[in-house]
């Protein structure tokens, strides 16, 4: 019912055949998608946090290194600091999630649909996608980053805890560290999630498009397989293009909170994102740009996945409704 030749594209659409969804429908299907897509991929995120914030290299080689593989960083989070380790910052990555998502896909249609009406190009093109795909989650980004700073703190700290609840770290991190705390890291977050989201945007339109070539529909209900395979890969190549950026906004947001990051090795202090760059080429290489990568590649592919396979999901479903109450 909900994934046939009807499930239309993310984004404004003139020509489609069903009924566009309404602002709230917008806003409702994209914090349910970011909500249903944290909790699946949480323990990749918590992985990847701790892979990134390492500075010893990611090998069994280097005696001092805590962590060198997936498997071998679950098993020892699982023995260390037990199953609920795998959520740490659930709550604030939850609140992250259901605002971004929102703000996200809400400012998609908004900006996409303003392109459409002011004539200026052709809202289904590569380049319009990546531009309002850009500006929606910068827009987005703004909004949660405070959140997104908790989110990483309690996901980074080991045992015993400096925060024990979101409540006592947004205190704590108040009183001492000041309200500026919590826009940690903002420069290379805006600068990484304008590309990362622009390609995410164009390639899973692009990638649809492509696979409506080499398949072409047959009326067979196969739309949400599409939109759960574009999603995965507009998510591997827009990681992949702009990863070393994530991975500095993730090392300034955990400065000033070198105390609680004692048991997993070195830490660093960053002055800004210039000197993060420079200090991480010259004590980790140019490896050390890519550290946690290969974790990262799968939560991008499962969350882009199942971010728009769940967004036009319940598109769908509320046009679906639509159509019945009629």
């Amino acid at each position: 019912m909900l994934d046939g030749p009807e499930a239309g594209m993310v984004g404004y659409d003139a020509k489609a055949d069903v009924k566009a969804n309404s602002k709230l429908d917008v806003a409702v299907a994209g914090s349910v998608s970011g909500f249903v897509t944290r909790a699946l991929i949480s323990p990749l995120d918590v992985i990847k946090i701790r892979f990134q914030l390492q500075i010893e290299r990611l090998c069994r080689s280097d005696p001092n290194a805590k962590y060198h593989g997936i498997i071998q960083a679950c098993k020892q989070i699982l023995q260390e600091e037990g199953l609920a380790a795998f959520w740490k910052g659930h709550v604030p990555a939850q609140i992250l999630s259901v605002g971004y998502g929102a703000v996200q896909f809400l400012s998609f249609e908004e900006l996409t649909e303003m392109l459409y009406r002011a004539n200026l190009y052709d809202t289904h093109e590569f380049s319009a996608h990546f531009i309002c795909g850009g500006l929606s989650a910068a827009l987005a980004t703004l909004a949660v980053h405070p959140v997104d700073v908790l989110r990483t703190r309690l996901a980074a700290q080991g045992e015993p805890k400096i925060y024990n609840n979101l409540r006592e770290a947004v205190v704590t991190m108040y009183r001492t560290e000041g309200p500026t705390v919590f826009y940690k890291g903002l420069a290379p977050t805006v600068i990484a999630i304008f590309p990362y989201a622009g390609l995410q945007f164009s390639f899973y339109r692009s990638l649809k498009l492509a696979y409506d070539w080499v398949i072409p529909p047959d009326g067979k209900q196969t739309g949400n397989l599409k939109n759960l395979l574009c999603g995965c890969g507009s998510g591997v190549i827009s990681k992949t293009l702009t990863y070393p950026l994530d991975l500095f906004k993730k090392r300034l947001q955990v400065g000033g909170f070198e105390q609680a990051r004692s048991t997993f090795g070195q830490v660093r202090s960053y002055r800004g994102l210039l000197d993060c760059t420079k200090q991480v080429l010259q004590d980790e290489g140019t490896k050390g740009f890519f550290k946690g990568l290969s974790p990262s590649l799968l939560k991008a592919a499962l969350s882009t996945g199942f971010m728009f396979f769940w967004y036009e999901f319940f598109c769908n479903l509320f046009r679906c409704i639509r159509r019945e109450d009629r």
